[in-house]
């Protein structure tokens, strides 16, 4: 039988550190995890091997061993016989991937509840553009949930609830796989362990009754879209009275003229071709008025200009943002005769210049024929 090579399972060289070892076994891990792969034996047994290389190739002394002996060399050392240190890192590493806690190994219990709802709630908050640049006061209509003083919460008539026949009382349900044991959240009590057999007629078993509520809340200056904004004790109220938090999450409508990026803003101003030949000074609106902005002679189009500290002020306090002009060259789209016999005068009295494609590509017409005889 051919022996695999533990490099080669968690698909890292032999001259890796521990860290880079860690990092692949965290990806394998997460692949091949029986709960992603239900029925797959497959994925079963390449998740045994990941761990039993990881087990090896993080500890010193038997990576040590293995790299000059192989498995056999392992014999006697404890391969296969459970970990010899290491378990806080296999922990973390299975926390972090999956969310609960590694079999058995120094992890708190878990705080159970027997409410079925979170004390939070998020609700959006649509603001006009000048409300989110300058600030405001808006009104909050929203529902939040109390708990039913009948079943306490818990759904169940008169509060009495049995114990959950699912992970008997426990909260959690664990699976073996190898020489690892994993704990889950019990999903039919949600981790209380406590089940409803009667429900209230009260709230018919929901655990809470809906109310409603308004409030006034005040916009901060500078608020932007995907912003959130926490108002305290506005959230859910458990049986015990405690209260959630609200969290405002914030919708800005867009504006027809000005564009925001950050705390910067964006205005397109466009002006007639003569304009930009002859040069002007025109007004344009900033957040807060007028501005007066001296077009030279010969801008380009597109050119932008910046007028510092006329933008939004940043939500954090830390200044505030530009106002950036971007100039849009227009010409008519229809002229009369009049007006095009004083554009074509104009023309002619800039001489040889007034046609700048002629001198331009004046060898190139004779380079082309060249191409085609």
């Amino acid at each position: 039988m051919t022996e695999i090579d533990y490099y080669e399972l968690l698909e890292v060289t032999k001259s890796c550190d521990k860290s880079e070892i860690k990092k692949a076994y965290r990806k394998m891990a997460m692949k091949f995890h029986p709960d992603k792969n239900p029925g797959d034996k497959e994925a079963e047994e390449k998740f045994k091997a990941i761990n039993e290389a990881y087990q090896v190739l993080s500890d010193d002394e038997k990576r040590a061993l293995y790299d000059r002996y192989g498995k056999a060399g392992l014999e006697g050392h404890g391969q296969g016989g459970g970990f010899s240190g290491g378990f806080d890192d296999l922990g973390s590493i299975f926390e972090e991937m999956f969310g609960g806690g590694f079999g058995g190994f120094g992890q708190s219990k878990r705080e159970r509840k027997t409410y079925n709802y979170n004390l939070d709630i998020a609700v959006e908050l649509t603001v006009e553009f000048n409300e989110a640049v300058f600030g405001s006061k808006k009104e909050i209509n929203y529902t939040f949930k109390d708990a039913c003083s009948d079943c306490k919460g818990t759904g169940a008539k008169d509060g009495k609830l049995s114990t959950c026949s699912y992970c008997k009382g426990q909260g959690q349900i664990h699976m073996r796989q190898g020489f690892m044991t994993f704990a889950q959240t019990c999903p039919h009590c949600n981790g209380s362990g406590q089940a409803v057999a009667d429900k209230c007629n009260t709230c018919s078993g929901l655990g809470y009754k809906e109310k409603k509520e308004k409030f006034e809340v005040n916009i901060p200056e500078g608020v932007n879209d995907g912003n959130r904004i926490r108002v305290s004790n506005r959230g859910n109220i458990a049986p015990n009275g405690q209260r959630g938090d609200l969290y405002l999450q914030i919708k800005v409508k867009e504006d027809s003229h000005f564009i925001r990026h950050g705390d910067d803003i964006y205005l397109e101003v466009p002006i007639f071709f003569t304009q930009v030949a002859l040069g002007a000074n025109i007004k344009i609106p900033g957040l807060k008025g007028e501005l007066q902005l001296k077009i030279p002679s010969g801008t380009k189009d597109k050119e932008q200009f910046k007028f510092e500290g006329e933008g939004v002020k940043s939500v954090q306090g830390f200044g505030k943002g530009d106002l950036i002009v971007q100039i849009k060259i227009t010409y008519p789209k229809k002229i009369n005769n009049e007006q095009k016999e004083l554009l074509e005068k104009l023309q002619e009295s800039f001489g040889l210049e007034s046609k700048p494609h002629e001198s331009n590509f004046e060898n190139m017409f004779d380079k082309v024929k060249g191409w085609f005889k």
